[in-house]
Order: C-alpha cells, then structure tokens, then sequence
C-alpha cells in the first residue's frame, strides 16, 4: 500500500514529462514544417491516360491540390505540367510534401531536381559523308531533307550563315513547334532551316527564387545563345553550307552539319554554360515529341555516381517516352575520361556517343637552335613568327630575377604543375617574355590563345628533350612559328583522352558507350568573333551522330530507335579510314577497346545497309527493367499499363543489346540474341567469332538463313572461361557475315571472377 502510493506520484510527474516533450516534439516540427525549404521535385505519372492535353493537366491538379489544400496552391506551385508524350509535373515542394506524394497510387516516381552539365568541317569528309559523292547516304537522302532535329543545348544564334536556308523546301506539314520572340530574339528570325526556337528557365527561376540576373550572367531570357554551344552543336548536327568558314584563316574550307537540309528545332535549356536543370529539359522534351521531331540531341548528362533510370534519372524517363513513341534520342558520353567508369546516359534506350580525333591536326613548330624542328600541339597561335632569341628553362630563373625583367624578350619553357593556379602565359608576358612553351599532359582539345604572346604546347616527353637542349647548349635559343594546318596521314585516330569511359557503373552488362565519333578541334558556328570556332568534346561529337541518324530515319523510317542504334554499332570502324587502328588516349596509350568507343568509329558509308539488326522495343525495355530490379508497380505506371516481371526474374544478359558484355563469368553460361534481317531475301549468314583470350565461345545455330518468310531468329552463345584466376575484361567480337559484303559485328567483353566480391 505504502508502496503504491510512492509510485503514483511519479506516475504523475513522468506523465507530466512525457506531455510536455510530446508538446515541444509538435511545436518543433510545426516550425520546422515551416521553415523547411521548397524545391523542384518532378513528379512522374508514366504514359498519358488522357489525349487532351488539358486534361492532362487538370488531373496534375488533383493529385497536388490536396496536398497543398487547394487548386490554387497547386496553380502556384506547379512550374511546369508533362502533357504531350508523357504524363507528370515539376513543382516547388518541401522534402516532407514531396515524400507524401510519392505514396500516391498514380505516381511513379517522385526525383529532385538536378543540375545536368553541356559536354563540351572536315568531319563529314573524313568519315566519307561527302555531297559531291553520286551515291550514298547523302545522296539518297536529299542531305536529310524534311528531317527535323531537336537540339536541347544552350540555344541558337539565328544570324549564322550555317543556318541559311538557301536551297530548301518548305517546312514539313508535320511540324507543330514553333519559334517565340522574347529578349533580344525575334521570332521572324526563324526560316526554312531554323523553324523552332523556344526557351525554357522555369527551373532555373525557381532555383533562385525568382531572382535570376540574366545580365549579370551573361544572358538573356530568350531562345538566343549567348555562349555558342548550343549554335556549335545545332550547325555540326544540320547546318547548311558556308564556303571558306574558318578561325583566324586556319581550317579554312566548307563547313556543314552530317544533315545539311535537314531542319533545326532548338530547345534552350542550359544558361550561363553551366545550369540545365532536368525540370526545365524534360518539359522541352515533352514539347519536342508534341513538335514532331525526328531526332533529338543532347550534348549534357551527369557525372558519377549516375541515377537508377527509374527511380531518380528524370532525363532518362522522358527520353523513354520518346523512344517509345520512336524518337531517337542521342546523348553524350561525358568529358570526365580517361579515367575507366566515368560514362554517363547510360540507359539501354539511349544512343551514347564517345569522342576522338581525326585526320586534321594544328601544329605550332618550335624550332631549337641546333635547327631540330619540334611540333607543339593543342594550343593556337595566329600571332607574327617570333624569331630566334634566348630560351631559358623557368625552373631555373629565381623570383627575383623575374621581377628584376630577366624573360624580357625570351622565350620560357615551363612545365604545367598543379600548385601552380595563374595563367602561366599571361605571368610570362607581364614580365616581359616574348614567347612560351608549355610542357603538360595532352587533353586533345584545341583552344586559341587569349594572351597576346607566342605559345606552344608540348607533351612533357618532347618537354624532356627541349630541357636536354638547354641544359647541354651554351647559349639555347628558340624561335616559335605560327600554328599550321595538317590533313590526312599519318595522322591517326584516337580515342580522345577526355572521352568518358566505361563500363557502366550503373548496369555493367550494358556496353557504355555505343558508338565514336570526331569531338576533338571541331569548328563550327558561334555566335562571336569570325562566327566560326573550335570546340572540343563529347559535346561535340554527338551532333555528328544526331545529324547520321537523321539520314538515317530518311533513308530508313520504318526503323525503330534500337535498330538505328543496331546499325551503327554493327558497321562501325574498328580503324580509321586510312586503314590504321583507333587508339585510346590516356596513361598509358593503348588500342581502343569497347569501354572506350563502344562497337567502334561511326561509319555512315555503310550504315544504311548492315544486313541484320538487333532490334528493341517494348518488350526488350521492360526485360531490362525487370532484370534491373525495378518493381511491377513502378514498371506498370512507367508503361501505363499493368505488367509482372516473370519468374524467375529474366538475365539481364540477355537485353538484345548489339553487344555482349559479361561483368562476372565463373561458370559455364548461354546468352540470348535476336536478329532482324533488313538485307535481301534469302540472305546466309556464318558466324565468325573472335573469342577474348581463354574464353571459349559456342554460337548456335553457327548459319542463320532468313527466307520469304523467315526475317527474324535467334542464337544462343555458350560462354566459359579457361581462366582459373580473377581477370580483368578481355575483348573480343562476333561477326555475322554473308557473301554481299555485310559483316554484322557486335563486340565482346567479358571478364572471370572465380572468386565473386560480389556478396
């Protein structure tokens, strides 16, 4: 008794306690709710349910004003609603609103917005797209005409002489885009060659809250580019013909897109040369399939860890809905190479595009004292020759002797370190240098000098050997002469070192990337200057493709997406057209494999006609999502229609991808592909494998015969290694090849693991 009368009192006290906290818990989480900071979130409903884009839109309405309170809280925070090839919407939610609704029946996926980055004419000829030629791709197009390529980039700048539309038709019936007037762009600057031209920053206001200084930044709220490289991609991709286009009288010659009467849509979505936000890009894709385009180009991505497609890649979503409806959809590869796992857009519906180099090279001669002429290369120098004159070694000049004007009138050779942040060239001009030469590690980019001073630079091996020169000369000198053009051999391809590699970090029995193209030194139109400039990267290289595959989609409109991609991949170069092997910049130099350039070198001249392709589409995506891992209910509300992954779950070697790349092989296993045939009737193929070193390889049937009524089969490939070690990826191919000269190559990759660290 005594007992319990002791314990009710604290009974009392604890529950006094426990209300209070609870109390402060609520007013704390009542502060904290308001408090918390909105953000975009895209909001992703899957396939339409409604033809009426109006509709559509009402019902983004109903899910978001419930849980704001009201349709004109849902008015207010929604940005932008997906209504024409996709359903979803991008609105400003706090984290807690955004977790709520992802438990809605109808959402797919909830992701916040991200920032996505721009992956910075003697192409066409070089891969033999050449208009003069009677036959070919170019020829049996019209150039690309009545084709419309969607160009998601920075903008355009409409005054460009490569987007003249002398010579074409009338813009298709078909198209339902348009070209707006806003800041600085008139609308009436658009033509027969540049018929769309929108821009789209309502992410990009939202992210500063409505204050975004377009000037400060170096922009304008319209479709114009103001930092070329949108104008840069959209005139490789489609531009029309410009005679003498040139950079300071270098590369001076005919400049045109792969496509040159095809047409331009241009989708503005990255500003400043930094900010693409995905809510902004995905409503441009929404609006591009409305528009009717045929392909759409993407020279952006993300950088590593790259998003599940599903659950947090917004781009990837959208560009799904595209495929499906049979928009190709090209993208880079990114710029983060040549580091191996660093590709991006690595969805098995996108066509990733790696970068190399061609047969035209700048090279600035250095000529020592004992007359040895060396060859810098990268950097442009436009300036007067600088003739012989002391060369000093900067390593050897104390700071007092620089202050003291020690360079003046000399040449300095320097090697590129890390801790060394100032513009070297600018340091050396202001104590009086004339010339440098810049020892460092090749980045296979071109750029012009912006420092009034002769400049060449040199890979620290030809570093070493003018350092030998001067510290065994009495008196080393040095003259610099104007950089000068070099085309054709022996200039062989490469791999560009920038170039991301793979393999994919995300799904590594995808073969990231697909295919190569030239991204190094391309010139091309910009808004400034001489209207005409060099750029370099990954960037660069996917218009090229983008501009192939919109020949392609003439030459071929029954194709879908993954048969385009089929093509390329199965004719593509595994050497460059002078017949030499593509190697792989980086450290150290090696021959190109796939992780590095995919099925190879793009090779329009063969690409209309492979024979067989690996086709894909609904089927094929959906066996990849399962094999993915992504659930029955995400996968039915991205498809629109309910779905179950098999059981048991399908391999995801088995995706008929044209390639085969095994991440982890232990014991014998048997792999699934289908071919299509796009050749003559009664076509024979055999099978000639190039198996990786110690793995045994067993095609069957090793003959695929394709009669009237017979266009599609499929074979199986027995894998087992001979290896009783770990290894690391080992190459090889399978060919298909008949008697009318189609060779139907898919590349090998595949690697043991006796011991799996996989747990």
């Amino acid at each position: 008794m005594e007992l319990s009368s002791l314990i009710v009192p604290n009974n009392k006290k604890h529950f006094v306690v426990v209300f209070i906290g609870l109390v402060l818990i609520f007013k704390i989480a009542l502060i904290t709710a308001a408090n918390e900071k909105s953000q975009i979130y895209t909001v992703h409903l899957g396939e339409r349910q409604h033809d009426d884009p109006n509709v559509v839109t009402e019902s983004h309405h109903d899910i978001l004003g419930p849980l704001l309170g009201s349709k004109k809280a849902s008015h207010e925070s929604m940005i932008y609603s997906y209504r024409h090839g996709f359903s979803g919407f991008a609105a400003k939610l706090t984290s807690s609103q955004a977790r709520e609704l992802s438990g809605h029946p109808d959402v797919v996926r909830v992701t916040r917005s991200k920032n996505m980055k721009l992956k910075t004419t003697r192409v066409s000829d070089y891969l033999g797209l050449t208009s003069a030629a009677p036959t070919g791709l170019l020829h049996e197009t019209d150039m690309g005409s009545e084709a419309i390529v969607g160009i998601l980039d920075s903008g355009i700048w409409p005054d460009s002489k490569s987007f003249n539309d002398n010579g074409l038709g009338p813009i298709p019936a078909r198209w339902k885009g348009k070209c707006v007037s806003a800041e600085a762009f008139n609308a009436s600057s658009c033509n027969r060659k540049l018929i769309g031209a929108m821009y789209y920053s309502k992410g990009l206001e939202s992210k500063y809250n409505g204050s975004f200084n377009a000037a400060e930044k170096g922009e304008v709220m319209s479709p114009l580019d103001k930092i070329g490289h949108g104008t840069h991609c959209a005139s490789t991709a489609v531009g029309s013909f410009v005679p003498d286009a040139n950079v300071l009288g270098l590369a001076q010659g005919t400049a045109r897109g792969s496509a040159p009467r095809a047409h331009i849509a241009s989708y503005k979505v990255c500003w400043n040369n930094e900010e693409c936000f995905t809510p902004d890009i995905v409503k441009a894709i929404d609006h591009a399939i409305r528009d009717g385009v045929d392909v759409l180009s993407l020279s952006l991505g993300s950088e590593v860890p790259v998003d599940f497609e599903v659950d947090r890649d917004d781009f990837a979503i959208a560009a799904f809905h595209a495929v499906m409806k049979g928009i190709p959809v090209v993208c880079a590869g990114g710029n983060d190479g040549p580091e191996k796992e660093t590709i991006s857009n690595v969805a098995p519906w996108l066509i990733t595009v790696a970068a190399t180099t061609m047969d035209r090279e700048y090279f600035t001669p250095i000529t020592l004292g004992n007359n040895i002429t060396l060859l810098g290369q990268e950097g442009l120098y436009i300036g007067e020759e600088v003739g012989f004159t002391d060369l000093l070694f900067y390593d050897d000049v104390t700071r007092e002797d620089m202050e003291a004007g020690k360079p003046t009138g000399k040449i300095l050779l320097f090697f590129q370190r890390a801790n060394f942040e100032d513009d070297f060239a600018a340091y050396a001009k202001s104590k009086g240098a004339v010339g440098v030469i810049i020892a460092t590690q090749p980045t296979d980019s071109i750029d012009a000098s912006t420092v009034d001073i002769a400049i060449a630079y040199v890979d620290n091996e030809l570093g070493m050997d003018i350092l030998l020169y001067i510290q065994t000369t009495k008196s080393p000198i040095a003259k610099i002469s104007p950089t000068k053009t070099f085309v054709g051999r022996p200039l062989a391809t490469k791999v560009a070192r920038f170039s991301s590699r793979g393999p994919n970090s995300l799904s590594p029995a995808i073969l990231k990337p697909d295919i190569a193209a030239p991204g190094s030194g391309i010139l091309a139109a910009v808004p400034t200057g001489g209207g005409y400039d060099f750029m370099s990267g990954t960037s660069m290289s996917t218009p090229v493709v983008s501009g192939i595959v919109a020949l392609l989609r003439k030459k071929r409109p029954d194709w879908s997406p993954a048969a385009i991609r089929s093509a390329l991949v199965t004719t593509a170069l595994q050497t460059d057209p002078s017949g030499e092997p593509i190697a792989a910049e980086g450290s150290p130099r090696k021959l190109a494999d796939p992780f590095d350039y995919g099925g190879g070198l793009v090779n329009p001249v063969k690409v209309a006609d492979p024979g067989l392709v690996y086709d894909m589409g609904h089927d094929e995506y959906v066996h990849y999502l399962c094999s993915a891992g992504y659930d029955n209910t995400s996968i039915s509300k991205l498809l629109g229609e309910i779905y179950t992954c098999p059981t048991p779950i399908p391999s995801m070697l088995d995706v008929n991808m044209p390639s085969i790349t095994i991440p982890y092989l232990s014991e014998e296993i048997t792999i699934t592909r289908t071919v299509t045939n796009v050749g003559p009737v009664g076509s024979v193929y055999k099978a000639v494998i190039q198996a990786p070193q110690g793995i045994n390889l067993q095609v069957s049937p090793e003959t695929l015969e394709f009669g009237s009524n017979t266009n599609k089969t499929t074979f199986t490939v027995k894998v087992s290694t001979t290896h009783r070690a770990n290894t690391d990826y080992l190459f090889g191919s399978l060919t298909w090849a008949d008697n009318e000269g189609h060779n139907v190559r898919i590349p090998l990759s595949v690697r043991t693991r006796v011991f799996n660290f996989k747990i």
